[in-house]
């Protein structure tokens, strides 16, 4: 049961860039069912986002490699030069 608490905090995450830029939203997490290590965030883009610009309007889901990620607190902080489309 305490894994799925974190998992709903975890959902209502914001994604900024080391640069401050809003990317949007956690959506899922794409962990490794061998290791249980996180391997990647999806982030659903926000509207405004400079990369839903950059990627396309097909690409509303971006695939961040967790090793990407530098902080979390009250929102993920990742590396920008980490995003890339999910397709």
């Amino acid at each position: 049961m305490y894994k799925y608490t974190i998992a709903r905090q975890l959902a209502t995450k914001k994604v900024i860039t080391n640069r401050g830029e809003e990317v949007g939203k956690l959506s899922d997490l794409l962990v490794n069912e061998q290791t249980g290590e996180i391997e990647h965030l999806m982030v659903e883009l926000d509207r405004e986002s400079k990369f839903l610009k950059k990627l396309g309007p097909k690409d509303r889901i971006v695939q961040i490699p967790y090793s990407a990620v530098t902080a979390v607190s009250d929102v993920f902080i990742v590396d920008e030069r980490e995003i890339t489309s999910s397709e």
